[in-house]
């Protein structure tokens, strides 16, 4: 039986979205979600889950890092974005970064049923009117590089960078992940090295990068 989590921080449109998948797969087992954290704990909590449509804006995504984190962390699990934002250049960037397809929040039941079933089917799913601009699309070398790079940093590292980029102190992050304050130290050191940064400002300097082609299309989305 698939299952299926639904991320979302906007209610009507998270319940417009459930109320869709359940007349285009009935029998399927539904979670929701409305942050990152929530996302990650849904995932933990039900190992089983085949596929999560994410809204790239919701709280906590911090743009294209919540969809590596959560593809490093749950790499069985499939993720299908579903997004305001229909910039051919971003919908590359984010296949580059591990999505399984894009959907945009406009679509039709038509769509969205298309994008549903190739993505369970293990194929890629961008929308036929997008996918000349999307596939002609070449994301700039150091995005690659830096999708690279965030690829092979560790679940842990990934956690430890996602709450810099919130502006955590070492020892909130610590507290956070119950770990001690020079474990959260050996892991920056570490992410520095595999980023090619040197301190916190030039990693924050990065991941402004997975931002900036969103911040214009919602406005309610945390930054």
């Amino acid at each position: 039986m698939t299952e299926l989590l639904i991320a979302d921080d906007h209610p009507l449109f998270r319940l417009a979205l459930v109320q869709s998948v359940r007349d285009i797969l009935p029998t399927a087992i539904m979670h929701e979600a409305d942050t990152l954290a929530g996302t990650r704990a849904v995932l933990a909590a039900y190992p089983g889950t085949d596929l999560v449509l994410l809204d790239l804006h919701m709280p906590g995504n911090h743009g294209l890092l919540g969809l590596v984190a959560l593809r490093n962390e749950f790499p069985s699990v499939a993720v299908l974005l579903v997004s305001a934002d229909d910039d051919p250049a971003m919908i590359r960037r984010a296949l580059d970064y591990g999505a399984a397809g894009y959907i945009p929040k406009s679509s039709d039941l038509a769509t969205i049923r298309a994008g549903l079933q190739a993505v369970l089917a293990c194929e890629q799913f961008v929308p036929a009117a997008l996918r000349h601009a999307v596939f002609s699309a070449s994301p700039d070398h150091p995005d690659r590089l830096l999708a690279r790079s965030l690829a092979s940093l560790t679940v842990q590292q990934l956690r430890v960078l996602t709450q810099v980029a919130e502006g955590r102190l070492n020892k909130q992050i610590a507290d956070s992940l119950s770990i001690q304050e020079r474990t959260v130290k050996a892991h920056l050191t570490a992410i520095f090295e595999k980023l090619g940064v040197r301190n916190r400002t030039q990693a924050s300097g990065l991941l402004h990068r997975l931002d900036r082609h969103l911040a214009e299309v919602d406005q309610d989305a945390p930054v």
